[in-house]
């Protein structure tokens, strides 16, 4: 069942869409609209614009665009019912009775879920404080970790017994089916008994919180020697870990000065008790664009905790290289004495750490020891291969500045020239600028021919008529009248005229909005098309309203354009047609007197 139409439009007209993706990017108003880094790829300079007069937003970089709608579609990973029904809640606005949960005739709803971790959270929380139940659980917190009381209140920690199905027969008690349960990773299938059973059993429990309070997701740690030592939830409705980092709800009150990402859940726990409030930690993955990207709306230095083995030291690296790519400033810690800061803090103290803190080394100079502690620089060859592994690292900075501080520092811990090093770095920054040439090159070539097109593959096919289809459909989108003009057959265009069959979905799908009761209305493409369909069809509007010319004898001129395409390609086609029936009846001729 579909949202009614109405329903939508009020959603969208209580949605303030500049204040909706102000809470996910920072945006800067220039005339009329607002611009600002898009959340979607990762960009410094920013190409991301919304436009509040017309409560759309677009990026000239990475062509994501549409309306509030599908801004939270792809923010938080929701299909088009459920995006509605996230703004509706958002709004104040109770869903139309009819469409039930999330808006939604059959499936698990976002909602459904979010429901059901709230149950979950409460059960684990009464497990760990049962005293018998709980008592592992709590003496881990308490004993081994040394939290308080308050903290593990705090952050809502809990404990998931050693049982087959306590959590599950409780949620069944709770209203929730088996269906609902594995959905949102609470329980799994047993293949043998076809039986639910419990997902966390015998592990204390984190839950993960979003920035708006809910608990889309948990994380659970064995008290022994089992595998694996973390458990987290895989993606739901409501979850998706590259969305998500534990503890920004906190976080994010006090982290514009700075942000610490840790590797796991205790050791920001660990720092937030101890009055680092400002620490997070990704979600049992290495971190993505897309986290760096959340980062960069909250603040704009992030220090790096990791651990000092190789395992967190090639994190670390990875974690710069991906925050750098958003212009974040990085600085790595260095902890002398401990393996993490949860241990360094228990063994020194939450000032030593703040000193530690301020003193944190920029990402060349991590890099810089690193190298360094590798090779032996009183052998010739190890000292060679130092020398390329930091002119490597010193060509990676865009900066001129950058690249002479690190490389003159380089040079001096080397006992080299700089010269000599400089040299190194200006042949490695021309080769990488020749490799990125070349594949500009390759990729403006398979542009122009419309190949890798994802959302359009039939374009490649045919570029000349899918750019008289996008002409067409953009103004379309535009004007009102046009859609009249079509619709009323003044101006003779079909959906056979489109060469492309995701052209001809738009099209479509505007004259059939066109002849209904409500009339056109962009926002309700959103449940026949993809985000990023969404996207691709706002660009073709974006494309045509920079143009100057849209006037009527325009759209004409377009529409016959096409229309010429589409009869060109028919006469090749017939053509091709004849062509072959010539070919298979002189085949057939030649055999009857070769026959006789």
């Amino acid at each position: 069942m579909r949202f009614p139409e109405n329903f939508v439009q009020e959603v969208l007209d209580r949605t303030d869409i500049e204040e909706l993706i102000g809470r996910y990017v920072t945006l800067k108003r220039t005339g009329s609209n607002l611009v600002g880094l898009c959340p979607f790829h990762s960009e410094k300079t920013p190409s991301f614009t919304v436009t509040p007069s017309k409560n759309m937003f677009f990026c000239f970089g990475c062509h994501a665009g549409g309306t509030a709608i599908t801004f939270v579609q792809k923010a938080e990973n929701l299909d088009f019912a459920d995006a509605v029904a996230f703004l509706a809640d958002r709004a104040g606005l109770p869903l139309p009775r009819e469409m039930g949960e999330g808006g939604r005739e059959s499936g698990v709803s976002r909602k459904r879920v979010l429901e059901a971790n709230l149950e979950a959270a409460k059960f684990f929380r009464a497990c760990l404080f049962d005293p018998e139940i709980g008592r592992a659980g709590m003496d881990y917190f308490k004993g081994t970790r040394g939290l308080t009381e308050a903290t593990i209140k705090h952050f809502g920690l809990g404990f998931a017994p050693n049982t087959f199905g306590s959590l599950t027969d409780y949620l069944h008690k709770k209203g929730f089916t088996d269906e609902e349960l594995q959905v949102a990773f609470l329980c799994g299938k047993s293949q043998k008994t076809g039986r639910a059973y419990d997902y966390f059993r015998n592990r204390v429990i984190f839950p993960i919180i979003d920035t708006s309070g809910n608990i889309v997701a948990f994380g659970g740690r064995v008290l022994d020697d089992s595998k694996p030592k973390y458990l987290n939830t895989s993606d739901t409705p409501a979850f998706k870990k590259s969305n998500h980092l534990f503890a920004l709800n906190y976080a994010r009150h006090c982290c514009a000065e700075r942000m610490i990402l840790c590797e796991g859940y205790m050791d920001v726990i660990a720092l937030h008790a101890a009055g680092f409030e400002f620490a997070v930690a990704t979600l049992g993955t290495a971190i993505t664009p897309n986290h760096a990207r959340i980062f960069s709306k909250y603040t704009k230095k992030v220090v790096i905790s990791y651990d000092s083995d190789e395992a967190g030291q090639n994190a670390a690296n990875k974690a710069m290289r991906v925050l750098g790519d958003v212009g974040m400033e990085v600085r790595v810690l260095r902890m002398d004495g401990a393996k993490d800061p949860d241990e360094y803090i228990r063994k020194f103290g939450a000032d030593r750490f703040r000193r530690l803190l301020d003193e944190s080394r920029t990402g060349f100079e991590y890099k810089l020891e690193n190298i360094l502690a590798k090779h032996d620089l009183s052998v010739g060859q190890e000292k060679i291969r130092a020398s390329s592994e930091l002119c490597e690292a010193v060509a990676a900075y865009p900066s001129p500045v950058e690249r002479e501080v690190y490389l003159s520092e380089a040079a001096k811990r080397l006992e080299l020239p700089a010269e000599v090093l400089r040299n190194n770095v200006d042949r490695i920054r021309r080769k990488q600028q020749s490799e990125f040439r070349a594949k500009q090159s390759r990729e403006a070539q398979a542009t122009v021919k419309n190949f890798g097109d994802r959302i359009n593959p039939e374009s490649a096919k045919d570029p000349k008529a899918a750019a008289a289809e996008e002409n067409v459909i953009g103004l379309l989108l535009m004007f009102e009248e046009y859609r009249r003009e079509v619709a009323a057959g003044r101006i003779e265009l079909a959906a056979e005229d489109f060469v492309t069959a995701f052209h001809r979905r738009v099209f479509e799908a505007i004259m059939r909005q066109q002849a209904g009761e409500d009339g056109f209305r962009f926002a309700m493409l959103g449940e026949e098309f993809t985000p990023d369909e969404m996207g691709r069809i706002r660009k073709m509007e974006v494309a045509r309203r920079e143009l100057t010319e849209n006037g009527p004898s325009v759209f004409r001129s377009t529409v016959e354009t096409l229309r010429n395409i589409r009869n060109e390609n028919r006469a090749k086609e017939g053509d091709l047609q004849s062509r072959l029936e010539y070919l298979r009846k002189s085949k057939l001729h030649k055999g009857k007197e070769q026959s006789e």
